[in-house]
Formats: C-alpha cells, sequence, structure tokens
C-alpha cells in the first residue's frame, strides 16, 4: 500500500515537472527569450499567504542562516527540476526489491 502511494505520488510529480517544462517551454517560445518558473513563483501562485508565514516559523526555529542561503536557494530553483528529482525519489522509493539469487546477502 505504501509502495503504491510512493509511486502514485512519485508519478504525479513526475507528470507535474513535465506540464511545469511544457509551460516554460510554450512561455520562452511567445516571449523570444528564456523564461523559466521558479519555485517561489510556482509557491505564491498557489498560496502565497503560506510562503509569506513560513519565513518566520523557519528564521525563529533554525536560524537566519537556513533561511537566507538554504531556502532561498531553493525557492530560486527551476520548479520543474524540484519537482522532477522529488518525483524520481518516490518512484525509487516506491519499487518493488529484487529477489535474492543465491547466497547474495
Amino acid at each position: 500500500m505504501i509502495r503504491f502511494l510512493l509511486r502514485a505520488l512519485g508519478f504525479l510529480s513526475l507528470a507535474a515537472a513535465f506540464l511545469l517544462v511544457i509551460y516554460d517551454g510554450t512561455k520562452s517560445i511567445a516571449g523570444n527569450g528564456i523564461a523559466i518558473t521558479s519555485v517561489r513563483m510556482l509557491w505564491e501562485t498557489i498560496n502565497a499567504a503560506s510562503l509569506q508565514n513560513l519565513r518566520p516559523v523557519i528564521e525563529n526555529t533554525a536560524g537566519r542562516f537556513v533561511w537566507d542561503p538554504v531556502f532561498t536557494g531553493f525557492l530560486g530553483a527551476p520548479s520543474w527540476a524540484v519537482l522532477g528529482v522529488l518525483g524520481i525519489i518516490f518512484v525509487l522509493l516506491g519499487r518493488k526489491r529484487r529477489p535474492l539469487i543465491g547466497y547474495a546477502r
């Protein structure tokens, strides 16, 4: 059951990453330049208030160092790359284990 959920979540993340690649590509073609949707832009499109509420929580619990270089770097990453990596990780976590052959333990 858990493997099924991990694989389903992985494939949904990969599908969303593919859609974002298509979206960025058509936006780049239409604008005659490179257009990349960052994680921050995607997060603000979905729910901007949660991103504003997350900053004080991270700064108070983990410190300013975690927010400024670490989390802002994550927010600046292309959203399709982040969703693609998460999708691959979830699919790999949800795969079936190989059967052991012989004494390979």
